[in-house]
């Protein structure tokens, strides 16, 4: 191999065997040409079990005449040496700190090293939403540990106050850092900022400036992130705008790229199913599109459902679009038309006039078996759905299609005919198990972790037809069943009885029933009932929430050793429906009120918040903690005196962040300034490192000039910025 290697050098051109191989560079044509078949974990198993002993020219020569797997040997000299130098570092091998040319390879062997980093020019980056389009959100990168995270400490702040007309008070973004640039959403127009991500120091902006389109956007504000492209010769940074453009930016200058749609724009309102000449149009989207090799999936959302003017809205189709040059590829219907497969569980002439069964929530591809993975939400109406009759697909399922072609290949419905209002949340999670099994998890509003073969759609335990409560208001139509998971079990409360009432004291317990007393009590999948019911009753009381459960900050998935980390919140609604009368064409919308509490006690016993730890290759819980010490309000309230309150968690949703070695959680709007960091066997806290501000928007970590950062955006008062973590001296 090693004669083969000297006769591949030999047959370089002297000026490329000038040329440097460059770790930025080689991580965009990894992402851009690898990720599809490998992920940096499995390329630093198979170089410690295969390579080390060999030189780098040899793994050079390798990478040159077998990758891509389909059309090997088709990229650049350069880009091979780009991805070979990338490889090096991500694999962690012992080398000393040269600069990576194709000669300077001949002389490096590859050899084990437990102790050794990457060069002190390594970059390691966040490239998508949840740091990979399998939604993981997991990095390698292993530089805080357990032993010096205590030392953390702001390397920067970026202020995000002066953005947009007004001041967006909660900036829900998660910023990436690719090639060099960390890039960010800022303000209530979601403008694009890039920064330098070592000082936050901005280094372009661009605005859209839409003018009566962000005026009438349903989903206004920062939204909750980016997507980023590259081909190896233009890198590209993709927005959609509250208005529901598509937008192409140059990574390098943030200026429109001029050959995508019109210049640089594509209206999606544009071919709309129920949204020509609407004056009630209501579509937009707060979260990214989702890039998979040279196509863009684009979901859509609506505004909230709970009161909807009329039964007909705008559909929630799902498009995937030409990264280059912004052309239609392809549109998937998530409500059936004419006699298109899943039309006949929509009965009478409800498939033509319902709307919404969007794809809010970020989604997931695997690039290996060409699919992306669509958590669909539900139809419109979130709470009645008497003028929607049938199970509805693919309202409330999760659909995996053909990213090149948008063909259904396989799809589960999890919630037939949906009146919760709980739709599909968070990114479908794409997990390669340690005993090789391949696997896509939803999380839900519901609590239940729904786990599929993710090339088959097959579950991997059973999924039972569960027969559930029935609806007594008129006119609406319920499913008789509903798929309950045999495992994991539920990460969180389900159903709300007298059993969960507070119950430190007998006078809690009697004020709690009081409290109570005109509601129905409830198990999972009890319909909303009315507001002033023949029983006298005015409403069900309902657990989880609308709002989870699990929500659009998802959970993380350990690919070392196959477990996932979930965080949830535990707090009641109040289901109790009226006439829409004068305000909907809709039978049946949600009444207006409060929750319930007793004299400011959350009624019902802790956790409030949880995160959970769940073997994926089991379907066993292994631990859970409450998700934030007790608050003082409640701690300190007069009628716990003398209660030992057990650490009860808030009814937030925590954004979380793992490593190689740590599990990070902040506290979520309005919590502790703090970022939590765990032992990821057992969830103990080892350390709280302070923030200016509470977590608002998902955590990320990245490697630059050879220093790890963790990155979020924080919120309060008002106010928010981006703020950067680092060790120090480092």
């Amino acid at each position: 191999m090693r004669v083969a290697a000297g006769f591949f050098l030999a047959i370089f051109s002297a000026s490329v065997l000038a040329q440097v191989g460059d770790l930025e560079r080689g991580a965009t044509v990894f992402q851009s040409y690898c990720t599809r078949c490998h992920i940096p974990i499995e390329i630093e198993a198979r170089l410690r079990n295969d390579w080390y002993g060999h030189t780098g020219a040899e793994l050079l020569q390798r990478i040159s005449t077998t990758m891509p797997g389909e059309n090997a040997g088709t990229l650049s000299p350069q880009q091979y040496l780009d991805v070979t130098a990338f490889v090096l570092a991500i694999g962690k091998v012992a080398m000393p700190a040269i600069t990576i040319t194709a000669e300077t390879l001949g002389a490096l062997t590859l050899v084990a090293d437990a102790q050794s980093q990457v060069a002190t020019t390594a970059s390691y980056p966040w490239q998508a939403l949840n740091g990979d389009v399998q939604s993981t959100r997991y990095s390698p990168l292993d530089q805080i540990t357990a032993d010096n995270a205590a030392s953390l400490q702001v390397a920067w702040r970026f202020s995000m106050d002066n953005f947009g007309p007004t001041t967006e008070g909660a900036n829900v973004t998660t910023p990436l850092m690719v090639n060099g640039t960390l890039f960010t959403t800022a303000g209530v127009t979601r403008d694009i900022v890039a920064l330098d991500p070592a000082t936050g120091q901005m280094l372009w902006l661009w605005r859209a400036q839409e003018g009566e389109r962000f005026d009438k956007a349903p989903r206004k504000g920062s939204g909750k992130g980016l997507a980023f492209w590259s081909d190896g010769n233009q890198d590209v940074v993709f927005t959609v705008t509250p208005g529901y453009y598509l937008v192409a930016l140059n990574a390098k200058t943030g200026l429109p790229v001029e050959n995508f749609g019109a210049g640089g724009w594509v209206d999606l309102q544009e071919g709309l199913r129920l949204g020509p000449g609407r004056e009630d149009l209501d579509i937009g989207l707060s979260f990214p599109p989702l890039v998979v090799d040279d196509v863009i999936v684009v979901g859509a959302s609506h505004a909230l459902g709970t009161r909807p003017i009329s039964e007909s809205n705008v559909k929630g189709d799902i498009r995937g679009y030409d990264a280059r040059s912004g052309e239609l590829l392809w549109t998937f219907h998530t409500i059936p038309q004419g006699n298109d497969f899943g039309s006949e569980t929509w009965l009478g002439d409800s498939a033509r006039y319902t709307g919404n069964a969007g794809v809010w929530a970020p989604m997931s591809a695997d690039p290996e078996l060409g699919l992306v993975y669509l958590p669909v939400e539900t139809a419109t109406s979130d709470y009645y759905g008497g003028a929607r009759p049938g199970d509805n697909l693919f309202a409330n399922s999760l659909v995996a299609i053909d990213y090149r072609t948008g063909e259904r290949r396989w799809h589960f419905q999890l919630i037939h005919h949906d009146i919760w209002d709980w739709d599909n949340p968070s990114a479908p999670i794409l997990a390669d198990l340690p005993d090789g099994r391949k696997v896509v998890v939803q999380l839900t509003k519901q609590a239940m972790a729904y786990v599929f073969d993710r090339a088959t759609g097959e579950p991997v335990w059973d999924i039972v037809e569960t027969p559930v409560p029935q609806s007594d208001i008129p006119g609406e139509w319920t499913s008789p069943t509903q798929p309950i998971p045999s495992k994991p079990a539920p990460y969180d409360r389900q159903g709300f009885t007298e059993a969960d009432l507070i119950n430190y004291t007998p006078e809690l317990l009697a004020k709690a029933k009081a409290e109570i007393a005109p509601f129905r009590m409830s198990e999972l999948f009890t319909p909303p009932s009315l507001a002033e019911a023949t029983d006298g009753t005015e409403g069900t009381l309902h657990l989880p929430h609308a709002t989870g459960g699990a929500n659009w900050e998802g959970g993380a998935y350990d690919p070392e050793t196959g477990i996932l980390y979930v965080p949830s919140r535990t707090a009641l609604t109040i289901l109790g429906l009226v006439p829409g009368g004068d305000n909907s064409s809709v039978d049946y919308i949600q009444g207006l009120r409060g929750g319930l509490d007793v004299e400011g006690l959350p009624i019902m016993t802790p956790p409030y918040g949880r995160i959970t730890a769940i073997d994926l290759q089991s379907g066993d819980h292994l631990w859970w903690i409450p998700n934030a010490d007790t608050p003082a309000n409640i701690a300190n309230h007069p009628l716990l005196a003398g209660v030992e309150l057990p650490r009860t968690g808030i009814p937030n949703r925590s954004g979380i962040l793992l490593t190689k070695t740590l599990l990070f959680s902040g506290e979520g709007p309005g919590g502790k300034p703090l970022l939590r960091v765990h032992d990821k066997a057992t969830g103990n806290t080892l350390a709280e490192v302070a923030l200016p501000n509470s977590q608002s928007g998902t955590p990320a970590t990245y490697m630059y000039n050879g220093k790890q950062y963790i990155v979020l955006a924080v919120s309060g008062g008002g106010s928010s910025e981006l703020v950067a973590l680092a060790l120090p001296g480092q």
